[in-house]
């Protein structure tokens, strides 16, 4: 690899996603000759000095590599011989540290890590045999990065020239809840030419600037300062081919354009955010980045976001990454923060330029303003769009907030089936005296969650929207724009507050979140303020934001009611009681005594309140913390014969770590019964339900016991008449 000034190679260049067609302009304009642009990486030849400048200037590339060679391997043999060629001797000392990067698999190598091991073990032995040693694993400031990538049955085999990625430029050592990448920041204000608007003088603000990211590149464009210029190192410099001469050439360079830069009047760059604490770590980033005296943050709400008054400022560009959140109910509480912000932005910024980047279009579109243009980029793996927007004058503007009362079609369609419900259940639900009903059930498949109504005491609607999972194959952008429809469909139609609509997501679990199903009665957001309903007479607690569930199935509400028309004069025992609201029933149907099960300490503090707000005499109706299944076991020995009703209500599927053992209501529900049974007088009665869908009755049960299927479904559960299986069962004879 000599004579390396002027001789040739083959590069890539990789870029977060979306960003390709810039990072190939930009490239170009560093020396690169540009060969093929490929998704999230640019291909271009060039000498090694535009390889070194590359790395030095480039503000969009995540690292530059050398290609070696590139070869068609099926299997690992094939690997481990293609690998073996390559000469490395002439590129790492026999003793240096060494580290891999392996991606892609084929039909036979089907684990990266497998491929990383094969990789490794060919550059070790070649070492070895040419050198008599061999190198040290190491990731960190490791002397040589190779770096390959299989795909299919092609193999590129490259030495990374980077070292760690050149989105890490060195002035950032604080972020914030979400940072944004240095390079993504670059290319917003590439995407909303910040360039051309610093050269004619403009300003650019932040009114939400987090950690600084976006000034602090904004200013490293405007005083021409390379964006690698402070790293503390760069993956070549410990390669044996590096060229230093030519590698302090470019660094001088660079010093030099930075003083001259840094010399010059900077246009106004300034980022406000209401909260102090992470302004603490963007003034340090900005200190660190030798900026303090061009760019300034101040603490300021969004509601005070204005012109600067201290110097001339006529025009510029607003550029921010505002946050969205990451559940739907963040998201919603962040409207208005948009609302504001364009408020602002009419009121203050006439003619200025600009532009917002979020994972929630919607909520840019909240700011009132029009997006004449948007870019598709992605923050990680999160689709997200660069809104560009001008501000125009007052007179211009007259139909804005009109356009954004007027529900889309999408929406339109939603709250049209809402209406029919209304019309339908919701008179039926009015007729019967009852107060907390599900209003929509996944009617429209596209739009698949529940809608439930809870009317307080005091005559205030509420709304519980709760999201079924989407499948695999609905795209989770898709799902998310589909539920903010019909969260904005429930609010026109019911003409509710934000604050009356509850929102709850059920998200695709991650290999690593553990078991399907896992946190569905976990806390899903600090508490709310709980509400209280009437069911028939009983007054119970329901929370419709601290948790999955409500505290209220109301699935089971006729069976609730059953329970209360049976239990007069009854000795009633409710097992996996849950929030006891069948005991309430129970207990105002006349039960002489109850006692009512669960190991949840909250759910059992719960119930307790229920007893209290319906005067029920705790020694009379008990609670008892504990495992059900360990209660029952110990409930042979002495109460035996001892209940006139029981209530059986377990979960499908339970691995508490509070359980002695794992639940599964399928493989299970025969002990379970027979022991319940055993409980029973001759003459008592267990009303057993699940929600298994699958669930199917063991034989033996009915072989053992009179069984008796019930059909316990109201007006606004009959379109999903698999919701739960319920059956009475009693003593033969």
């Amino acid at each position: 690899m000599t004579d390396s000034h002027i001789e040739e190679f083959t590069f890539t260049a990789t870029c977060p996603r979306g960003l390709e067609n810039l990072l190939a302009g930009e490239l170009k304009s560093l020396g690169a000759n540009i060969l093929r642009e490929q998704p999230a990486a640019i291909s271009f030849s060039g000498s090694l000095k535009v390889a070194y400048r590359c790395c030095l200037w480039s503000r969009l590339a995540n690292r530059i590599l050398l290609q070696l060679d590139q070869v068609r391997i099926d299997g690992a043999e094939d690997l481990y011989r293609a690998v073996s060629e390559q000469p490395w001797e002439a590129h790492i000392g026999p003793s240096g540290k060494l580290w891999l990067q392996f991606s892609g698999t084929n039909r036979e190598i089907r684990n990266s890590q497998f491929g990383a091991q094969k990789t490794k073990d060919a550059i070790v032995d070649r070492l070895r045999q040419q050198t008599g040693e061999r190198p040290s694993i190491e990731k960190h400031n490791p002397d040589l990065t190779v770096a390959l990538r299989l795909h299919r049955d092609r193999l590129d085999i490259a030495i990374d020239l980077s070292g760690e990625s050149l989105h890490k430029r060195g002035y950032r050592t604080h972020v914030g809840v979400a940072p944004l990448k240095e390079n993504l920041a670059a290319a917003l204000l590439m995407r909303s030419r910040w360039p051309q608007i610093a050269a004619e003088g403009g300003a650019l603000l932040d009114p939400m600037c987090g950690s600084g990211t976006i000034l602090i590149e904004a200013a490293m464009m405007a005083a021409d300062i390379a964006p690698g210029l402070f790293r503390e190192s760069f993956g070549f410099e410990r390669w044996l081919n590096h060229q230093n001469d030519i590698w302090n050439e470019l660094r001088e360079e660079a010093l030099q354009r930075r003083a001259a830069g840094l010399a010059l009047s900077l246009p106004e760059i300034r980022g406000y955010d209401a909260d102090a604490k992470v302004l603490f770590a963007a003034e340090a980033n900005i200190a660190r980045a030798g900026l303090e005296r061009q760019v300034r943050v101040s603490c300021r709400p969004v509601n005070a976001f204005k012109v600067p008054s201290h110097r001339e400022v006529k025009v510029g560009l607003v550029l921010s990454n505002p946050p969205y959140g990451e559940r739907l109910g963040e998201q919603e509480a962040l409207r208005e923060t948009y609302a504001e912000l364009g408020r602002q932005l009419k009121a203050e910024f006439p003619g200025w330029q600009v532009g917002i980047f979020t994972g929630n279009p919607e909520l840019g579109y909240s700011t009132g303003l029009r997006s004449h243009k948007h870019y598709q980029l992605y923050n990680g793996t999160i689709p997200s769009q660069l809104l560009l927007f001008e501000v125009r004058e007052h007179s211009e503007r007259g139909d804005d907030s009109e356009r954004e009362r007027k529900l889309s079609p999408e929406v339109e369609m939603v709250a049209n089936r809402l209406r029919k419900n209304l019309r339908t259940t919701g008179k039926w639900a009015a007729r019967n005296g009852i107060d907390c009903y599900r209003l929509y059930d996944a009617d429209l498949p596209e739009y698949a969650a529940a809608v439930d109504l809870y009317k307080t005491q005091e005559g205030v609607l509420y709304a519980h929207l709760q999201e079924y999972r989407p499948p695999a194959s609905i795209d989770e952008g898709k799902a998310r724009n589909r539920l903010r429809d019909l969260l904005r469909a429930v609010q026109s139609v019911l003409d509710l507050p934000r604050s009356r609509v509850s929102i709850k997501e059920r998200r695709r679990h991650s290999h690593k979140s553990g078991p399907k199903g896992a946190g569905q009665y976990q806390k899903q957001a600090e508490a709310g303020s709980t509400l209280q309903v009437r069911e028939f007479g009983a007054e119970l607690e329901v929370d419709l934001w601290s948790y999955l569930d409500s505290g209220l199935f109301l699935d089971h509400r006729p069976v609730r009611k059953y329970l209360r028309e049976l239990a007069s004069g009854k000795k009633f025992l409710n097992l996996f009681c849950y929030t006891a609201s069948a005991t309430v029933q129970a207990a105002l149907g006349g039960c002489a005594q109850s006692i009512s099960v669960d190991m949840s300490r909250t759910y059992q503090s719960w119930a307790a309140r229920n007893f209290r707000a319906n005067d029920m005499n705790p020694y009379q109706h008990q609670l008892v913390e504990a495992d059900c299944l360990q209660w029952l076991e110990s409930a042979q020995q002495n109460r035996k014969g001892h209940y006139d009703l029981i209530f059986l209500d377990p979960p499908s599927f339970s691995n508490s770590a509070k359980m002695r053992g794992v639940l599964d209501i399928q493989r299970d529900h025969n002990s379970l019964i027979s022991q319940c049974m055993s409980l029973l007088t001759p003459r008592g009665t267990l009303i057993f339900s699940n929600n298994l869908r699958s669930f199917k009755m063991d034989q033996s049960v009915a072989e053992a016991f009179s069984v008796q299927q019930l059909s316990l479904l109201d007006k606004d559960f009959q379109r999903n008449p698999k919701i739960h299986n319920v059956w009475e069962i009693r003593a033969k004879g």
